[in-house]
């Protein structure tokens, strides 16, 4: 794991904008593993900024999601799908036939976890960004999921329902239940990079760059990838 620490958050999300735009640059056809929440929004506002300046050209990029919450639909304003939508695929020039998300309203959800992770054999992530959670969980692989796991569906914690009970109106509108990529096939990437944000996730990380090895901090997994970049903040390093 290589780690790179930032004075500020902006200069973190310039740098890993500018390494996205050169990975695309190096392939036109670059297949992209991207995440939700809000550590990329500042990622997704700078590529939309760097199209809009015909710096980088999205036409023949495919896009792999990690996850998508069960029950909720592509209109539904919480579901992944909207998000990545709303907030990145509606201003770029991307085919949205080579952007992929997990169908939380699939009528049989084991088949389109199967057919996810085909996908994700088939495709092979060229280069994977993700967001870690405050207790370690990456996609929504939570503390006990087995590092050989591959796409599923998965019950959330009560703290990852709690992170994210700020984007609905109370924490019984929070889903249950998402389809996630598993640890083994977020592994399956050729290139990762990981970018944490603010104190809160400062002991997650200090668990997931110097802790053992373990499946209670499934982050942890990422030390057995041959190539990992680690974005922080200065408050996020400030326990390592």
């Amino acid at each position: 794991m290589k780690v790179k620490v930032f004075d500020n958050s902006a200069l973190l999300y310039d740098y890993l904008c500018e390494k996205v735009i050169s990975k695309i640059k190096e392939n036109p056809n670059i297949t992209l593993g991207l995440p939700t929440g809000s550590t990329p929004i500042p990622l997704y506002e700078r590529l939309i900024q760097a199209y809009i300046d015909h710096k980088v050209d999205f036409a023949n990029v495919t896009s792999i999601n990690l996850d998508e919450y069960v029950g909720l639909g592509p209109t539904h304003n919480q579901s992944y799908r909207y998000f990545m939508d709303n907030t990145l695929f509606d201003h770029i020039n991307i085919n949205k036939a080579n952007t992929f998300v997990p169908n939380g309203m699939a009528k049989d959800l084991k088949q389109e976890c199967e057919n996810y992770h085909n996908l994700l054999v088939l495709k092979k992530v060229d280069l994977q960004i993700l967001g870690i959670g405050t207790n370690a969980h990456i996609a929504f692989n939570e503390p006990g999921s087995s590092f050989e796991s591959i796409t599923r569906v998965v019950p959330l914690s009560k703290s990852t329902r709690n992170d994210n009970r700020r984007f609905f109106k109370k924490l019984e509108d929070v889903p249950k239940k998402a389809i996630s990529m598993g640890i083994s096939d977020i592994l399956l990437a050729k290139k990762i990079i990981i970018v944490a944000v603010g104190s809160h996730k400062a002991e997650a990380i200090k668990n997931m760059i110097q802790g053992p090895i373990t499946e209670e901090v499934p982050a942890s997994a990422l030390q057995m990838h041959s190539d990992v970049l680690v974005l922080l903040d200065q408050e996020a390093a400030k326990l390592l």
